[in-house]
């Protein structure tokens, strides 16, 4: 028997005949937790002034996988909205909702990586956790479709590429509104300090914490869906208007929050969780004058019973108005916090763990 090699397929042939091996290309890359700082890695406010995020990537994921077709055909299929889409195999499918990103995606590939030539596959998509929901979602999955691109094409790209080019295809291509934050932290992965300076320049720090301090920030983390998706383009376009009109309050507010994240880093690299928390509970007072719809009247009841069951401080992640939030509960009170939420009724809790890696692809035997 001998081995046969041609264009994505692995031929075996032997005395009893030919048989093919199709092969599939998957990647996932994992969701974050905005820690601090978040908001300031918009434009034009980091163009101005800088800005800074603290963040850290957990164990829930997008996921994506190609199948190469030989059919002349393109097939979408997103697994947590049953969504199936088929197209004709052709350079540009038109970016319009449902799957824009699988669309947008594709596009750039085909027009920057594939001399225009149209491809044949169906591409899967999956999600550990609702769209819109403030960890990230929209950028972890651009980043997740362009990692098994990659896988299947051998493309020349490293960390900083794919990162830098799922930014480009989502802000610039797609023009949707957001920051830069959630596509390196999707392909780093792990508890990443980032600067984010004018002409799209951006400094991924990455801290070594300690596993065992990783696992008691994640134990003492409280995590809830509040299973509201925000609307996040009308609080970034906020926030935007806000520096471009030199709103002193607003912009302070950002100032502060960047302040935060900086305290933030150095207390984790002290291994100092308490003042973590605290530091918490001071940048979401902060945050909250970012912009008008950052917080609402069933945020501020949930993060206010959360403080009261023995919570030191919290916010929520992304940018505002609903989706995930976390909080910091010492000693053994996250016990007593999910208890509270659960009697609430507001919500719906995530267990999760920290990760230190990011973006992953591979490639298996279908």
């Amino acid at each position: 028997m001998h081995l046969v090699k041609t264009a994505k397929t692995l031929t075996f042939v032997n005395f009893i005949g030919i048989r093919k091996i199709e092969m599939i290309y998957r990647s996932k890359a994992p969701f974050r937790l905005g820690i601090a700082g978040g908001g300031t890695d918009l434009s034009p406010y980091c163009d101005i002034y800088g800005g800074a995020v603290l963040n850290v990537t957990i164990n829930l994921y997008a996921k994506a996988s190609i199948r190469p077709l030989n059919n002349g055909k393109i097939r979408f299929v997103h697994i947590n909205d049953g969504i199936v889409e088929e197209f004709d195999s052709v350079s540009v499918i038109p970016e319009s909702d449902p799957l824009i990103l699988q669309k947008g995606v594709y596009n750039s590939i085909v027009k920057r990586y594939n001399n225009g030539i149209p491809l044949s596959f169906e591409l899967t998509t999956q999600m550990d956790v609702p769209s819109g929901s403030g960890l990230g979602t929209s950028s972890t999955m651009v980043v997740a479709i362009i990692g098994a691109f990659n896988e299947w094409l051998k493309l020349p790209l490293g960390r900083y590429d794919i990162a830098h080019y799922a930014y480009e295809i989502e802000r610039v291509d797609l023009k949707m509104a957001g920051g830069k934050q959630d596509q390196y932290a999707a392909t780093f992965g792990g508890v990443n300090f980032m600067e984010f300076r004018d002409c799209d320049r951006v400094i991924v720090n990455p801290l070594d914490i300690p596993d065992d301090e990783l696992q008691e920030l994640a134990i003492n983390t409280v995590l809830l869906y509040t299973n509201k998706q925000r609307q996040s383009a009308k609080i970034i376009e906020e926030q935007i208007n806000n520096v471009n009109r030199k709103n002193a309050p607003s912009i302070d507010a950002m100032h502060r929050v960047k302040k935060e994240a900086f305290r933030i880093k150095d207390c984790l690299l002290k291994n100092e969780l308490r003042e973590v928390g605290k530091a918490l509970n001071v940048s979401w007072t902060s945050k909250k004058k970012m912009a008008s719809a950052i917080s609402n009247g069933l945020i501020d009841s949930i993060y206010d019973e959360a403080m009261k069951a023995g919570a030191i401080g919290g916010k929520i992640s992304g940018a505002g108005g609903g989706g995930f939030m976390f909080f910091y509960c010492p000693g053994n009170a996250s016990y007593d916090v999910i208890k509270a939420l659960e009697d609430m009724n507001v919500g719906t809790i995530y267990n999760f763990e920290f990760c230190k890696k990011g973006l992953d692809t591979w490639t298996a035997e279908e």
